[in-house]
């Protein structure tokens, strides 16, 4: 099991990186899931993933406090519906691909909006 986990948290990391720069991915809940299946499967490489110092702190903050910064879910939100508004209107001809972008997109909307959030940002 210690395997999966590791092997499910190495993907997702790999897919919120992915996410920094493709729109249609988030970022946010893979590297959530690579928190939880790495405290779980390797301590190690949990703590590794919380001493990056652009990383660590606020998934230290999710850990203890289940919450994020406003100024991060606020600057989520508009990159998601900025680039996913972007994305959806350059590929409007296309039939469906629309529709499949707007429904990853919502989901992620909804996950980041009901978020508990620190007013503080620290």
């Amino acid at each position: 099991m210690r395997g999966l986990l590791f092997a499910a948290g190495a993907l997702s990391l790999a897919l919120a990186v992915l996410g920094t720069v493709l729109p249609v991915l988030p970022t946010v809940p893979f590297l959530l899931l690579t928190t939880a299946c790495w405290s779980r499967a390797s301590p190690r490489w949990h703590r590794w993933l919380l001493a990056r110092p652009r990383l660590g702190p606020a998934i230290k903050r999710w850990e203890r406090e289940r919450t994020i910064p406003r100024r991060a879910k606020f600057s989520a939100v508009v990159l998601i519906v900025l680039s996913m508004g972007t994305s959806i209107w350059l590929l409007r001809e296309h039939a469906w691909l629309p529709w499949a972008l707007a429904g990853v997109a919502a989901p992620v909307l909804v996950f980041i909006l009901r978020l508990r959030e620190t007013r503080d940002g620290a």
